[in-house]
């Protein structure tokens, strides 16, 4: 098994759930519901399991599978046996026939002197294979698990599904609390790979952050070195991590996976991406972004500024698939047939103008992090402005709220080049095209740059160092 590392914050929340179920045992209602949700691949079972392992509790983990009725009730009952928990002895040899009897029966099972847990992974399949499934989780929350010290955590990785399920007007609303597991942040990943800030950021924008990905990465590994090992190998997380998520996600959606390629080749808008996709008609076209946007795959974003825009522009939402579609998807014919050194050169060729736009929502996010500071006391928002023809495109805006702002506060410049500082001629268009920004005209400048500033008459600048502090941990 990989060894698990970070997380540490989340870990210690989950242990602070289980303590107040057992400060809570003995009195009326001290059961606990989490629901856990997050994108595929960032490591929430692997979490999990890595939680109740130090638990000291007795704990059932049940994995769904998307399958039948039945099915799904035997693989139940198995996972009961398999916990090898006496608690569950009962249920793990009961027949089921049904989720009201089963949970009936677990409520019956679960300990009353001493907490436990019961853990539901993958509890989309359930809810879709299922349309009364929420009712009937509800109704044994109500009158059994709730009566009972136990800490039932329930996972998914459809967010749609997951945010709709503690929604206001479902059954289960206002009875789990909601814990969302993102990737691994830039700080964690260079911690974890003993990396300096800047090369951090690299290997953020090609693992994603995934634990499965990071745990690949040797210790102080450059980026080439990591590539040039990780594309040889056909089990290579790297490679297989994308298309299994995406096989999940979309098992009967070929269009939104087209529509999906053409956003990671580059094209951010609905136009564009309706022609690249082969001319598809607007009603298909706005149905597969608005499945890909729903699921979180893809951000819709409109230009920050004081006057509405329909201007909406589409990206990959996460980096890894970003960087996936853009150079992995298109090599694995080349990957096949051995050639790993075609599809590393393809990358080397395409990583300076891949990555100049690939970090720019990671360093937005980094900004909205260490502002509000004492320079900026104001800023709330930090986007970035455009307008229809292009002929105007502005990476940060600072603003008091979005997407229509109030009052902007500054605009900014990403300049992320090994070898090429933000220097004077980048001042001179920064504030050139800042006049177009509505709300803009004189704003303050500021920089952020991988190599430096090289000229004056800014109010503030930001190189790697600066950034990756907004994931400094915390006391």
């Amino acid at each position: 098994m990989v060894e698990f590392v970070g997380r540490e914050r989340e870990l210690a929340l989950l242990h602070d759930h289980l303590d107040a179920v057992r400060a809570e045992t003995g009195k009326s209602r001290p059961g606990r519901c989490l629901v856990m949700r997050g994108r595929r691949r960032v490591g929430k079972s692997r979490l999990v399991e890595e939680f109740v392992r130090s638990a000291g509790a007795p704990v059932l983990y049940y994995t769904a599978g998307g399958v039948r009725l039945e099915q799904e009730l035997e693989q139940f009952r198995k996972d009961a046996f398999l916990s090898g928990a006496p608690e569950w002895e009962l249920l793990a040899k009961t027949p089921l026939s049904s989720w009201d009897g089963a949970f009936h029966l677990l409520g019956q099972v679960l300990p009353d002197d001493r907490a436990s847990i019961v853990v539901i992974d993958e509890v989309p399949y359930l809810a879709q294979g299922d349309p009364g499934f929420e009712g009937t989780l509800q109704r044994a929350w109500d009158r059994y698990f709730e009566q009972k010290p136990v800490l039932l955590i329930l996972i998914g990785s459809d967010l749609s599904v997951m945010e709709a399920l503690t929604g206001y007007g479902r059954p289960f609303y206002q009875r789990g609390r909601e814990m969302k597991l993102g990737p691994l942040a830039p700080g964690e990943v260079g911690r974890m790979l003993g990396l300096p800030p800047a090369e951090t950021f690299d290997a953020w924008l090609v693992t994603g952050g995934l634990p499965l990905i990071c745990a690949e990465w040797g210790s102080g590994e450059g980026l080439w070195d990591f590539l040039g090992r990780a594309l040889t190998d056909p089990t290579s997380p790297l490679l297989v991590s994308a298309e299994r998520s995406l096989a999940a996600e979309f098992p009967k959606q070929a269009i939104a996976k087209d529509v999906l390629g053409v956003i990671g080749s580059g094209e951010r808008t609905f136009a564009n991406i309706s022609r690249a996709s082969g001319g598809l008609a607007a009603a298909t076209a706005t149905r597969s972004l608005d499945l890909l946007v729903t699921k979180r795959v893809v951000a819709a974003e409109l230009p920050l500024s004081t006057r509405p825009s329909k201007d909406r522009r589409y990206r990959i939402a996460d980096p890894y698939l970003r960087f996936w579609t853009r150079f992995l998807e298109p090599g694995l014919p080349l990957l096949e047939r051995g050639r790993s050194d075609v599809v590393l050169r393809r990358i080397r060729e395409g990583w300076t103008s891949w990555r100049g736009r690939a970090v720019e929502p990671v360093i937005r996010e980094a900004l909205s992090r260490l502002l509000p500071d004492d320079l900026f006391p104001d800023v709330v928002e930090v986007g970035s402005f455009w307008t229809r023809t292009n002929d105007v495109e502005i990476d940060i805006i600072g603003a008091d709220r979005e997407p229509i702002a109030k009052r902007l506060f500054f605009s900014g410049s990403i300049k992320w080049l090994e070898d090429r500082p933000f220097d004077n001629h980048d001042l001179v268009e920064l504030a050139r095209a800042q006049g177009a920004v509505p709300g803009g005209g004189d704003l303050p400048m500021i920089a952020v740059s991988r190599a430096g500033v090289t000229t004056g008459g800014l109010a503030a600048a930001y190189g790697p160092e600066d950034l990756i502090s907004a994931w400094a941990p915390t006391e």
